[in-house]
């Protein structure tokens, strides 16, 4: 199974009623008022070099974490961890995790609430603002995936300038790259890499994946870890001690990817501490899916499909490029086209396997590169697999592929929040609705979520309470972005969320595709200013964005 997880800058990798993808931008607005910056006073020292604690949550200012790749910012910045019980609470509630037994203990017996059960780590990491414009409420970062870790994405934020006038906090979530455990699993994404040359739809890639699953589930429990209490809630629930131990009053929230449908359960759980929020392809807990994931696609696609058709030079070389996609998915579906490839980095040409299922992940993947598509398409069409095979192998072997997901997040995530409210035949239908020419082979597995129930049944953890799946009611200020192209996270999902968001500003930026903030200009002037100015964002670069100039070959 893949994430939904935001791109690599300039770099294919999938791991997730508004204006449809690609040709306008929507704004929908009501009301806002901005909400006033607070913070609870605190000594001079800058943040996170005081250690405090939150009940039995304890941050302690030390080193910077390690990171797969150097990250220079954290040459400057102040970091620390904190110490969170790794299950709250034991039962069951109607917030998403489980309540207090008599007493105020679990009903096992075990305290973990109040502090006496297994504790685990999540590295901190506070970037210092460019300027001290507002020192009392800064942006902490929700990161994508599931199982993307913060720290890495210091980086993306830096670029889109979030650090102008506020501090920045990245805390790993639970289970990530620099938290303790740490829950990656490699051998899941060495078979992603060792199975480009298998038909990826089959049945027998299937069973060989699911192998790979509970390997990984066995070396999670080998770790001591509970895979049960990996999940949204109780990463929320970290979140709120941060903001607490910090001595931190009021802060802003920015999610990206995943860690939008983190920051809506957030905002429900939690919404004390919140000043503004900040949404960037978005995926809201009550339609987390297989289902929305196919729509997604859908929009996606349809909008890059769309830009060419208003292109003359695109639309005379490429005509009916939609048909074309889709008819290639079936036909490789049925016949798959077997082609080597060489990438860079490996010592030997690189064997690729074509099939319907990995034209649709190719896809959703290369709207971030939208402008070679339609070339790539019509070189399939007419026997010339390479472009699309060097993209998709291209991902899967680069090192930033390798060992850096949690996957003990991910599944957690999957299969306690999503797997148990919806069912794969709800997949295949909704898939069917959208792409009814697509075989069910095809249509059983969405993007990105391949053999999702398979390794759910595998993962073997209990679903959580159906309240998970509620909607996000909050009159707190939200800016909710999506992306023209984005195939991963639908735009509609942004309207979705913002509905029940009395004081939102929902914002399709055209001809972008996941997480607009890592790839658009616009968003990022957006952002910043949204978190400046809650009631008014500034959105008037919106009226001059263009299209990609679509590649002509020969």
């Amino acid at each position: 199974m893949m994430s939904l997880r935001p791109p690599h800058h300039r770099r294919i990798a999938g791991r997730l009623p508004a204006a449809l993808a690609g040709a306008t931008a929507g704004v929908l607005a009501a009301g806002l008022v901005a909400a006033p910056a607070q913070a609870e006073s605190r000594p001079a020292a800058p943040l996170g070099t005081i250690a405090g604690s939150a009940g039995h949550a304890r941050f302690v200012p030390g080193p910077c974490p390690r990171t797969a790749d150097p990250i220079p910012a954290l040459k400057t910045a102040h970091c620390g961890t904190l110490t969170v019980p790794e299950t709250r609470h034991r039962h069951e509630g109607p917030d998403g995790y489980g309540h207090e037994g008599p007493g105020g203990y679990g009903h096992e017996g075990t305290d973990a609430h109040h502090g006496g059960g297994r504790r685990i780590t999540l590295a901190v990491a506070i970037i210092p603002a460019a300027t001290k414009k507002h020192p009392g409420d800064p942006i902490v970062w929700l990161a994508g995936g599931p199982g993307d870790d913060a720290v890495s994405e210091i980086p993306m934020a830096l670029n889109g300038h979030l650090n102008r006038d506020r501090d920045l906090i990245f805390m790993s979530q639970r289970g990530t790259y620099s938290a303790d455990p740490q829950l990656t699993c490699p051998n899941v994404d060495r078979f992603a890499a060792d199975s480009l040359g298998l038909v990826f739809g089959a049945p027998s890639t299937g069973r060989l994946h699911v192998e790979e699953t509970r390997k990984c589930r066995d070396r999670v429990v080998s770790r001591g870890a509970d895979p049960s209490a990996y999940y949204g809630p109780e990463s929320a629930a970290d979140y709120d001690d941060l903001r607490k131990a910090l001595g931190i009053k009021k802060w802003n929230v920015f999610g990206i990817s995943y860690g939008t449908n983190l920051a809506l359960h957030y905002l429900r759980l939690h919404p004390e501490g919140i000043r503004s929020v900040g949404i960037d392809g978005v995926l809201p807990p009550a339609l987390a899916g297989g289902a929305v994931t196919w729509k997604a696609a859908r929009e996606g696609y349809d909008g890059l499909f769309r830009a060419c058709e208003q292109q003359p030079a695109c639309n005379t070389r490429y005509p009916h490029l939609k048909a074309t996609f889709e008819r290639l998915v079936s036909e490789v579906e049925a016949h798959p086209v077997t082609t080597t490839v060489t990438v860079p980095g490996q010592s030997k040409p690189v064997k690729v396997v074509l099939d319907g299922g990995v034209l649709v992940n190719w896809l959703a993947s290369a709207t971030h590169v939208a402008a070679g598509v339609p070339r790539s398409i019509d070189d399939l069409a007419h026997g010339h697999p390479r472009r699309i095979a060097e993209q998709w192998a291209g991902g899967k072997l680069s090192p930033q592929a390798i060992g850096r997901t949690s996957h003990g997040l991910a599944y957690g995530v999957f299969c306690r929040e999503w797997t148990p409210y919806e069912s794969e035949a709800d997949i295949v239908r909704a898939g069917r609705r959208l792409f009814p020419s697509f075989p069910r082979s095809v249509l059983v597995n969405a993007p990105f979520l391949t053999w999702l129930h398979p390794d759910c049944d595998a993962w073997d953890v209990p679903p959580a309470d159906p309240s998970i799946r509620e909607r996000t009611y909050s009159d707190i200020p939200t800016l909710v972005l999506s992306g023209g192209f984005d195939a991963q996270t639908a735009a509609s999902s942004g309207a979705y969320a913002a509905s029940t968001l009395s004081r939102s500003i929902a914002v399709t930026v055209p001809y972008v595709a996941h997480v607009v903030f890592a790839d658009s200009k616009c968003a990022q002037t957006m952002t910043v200013s949204f978190f400046d100015r809650p009631s008014s964002p500034d959105t008037s670069c919106l009226k001059g964005l263009k299209p990609p100039t679509f590649e002509i070959g020969p």
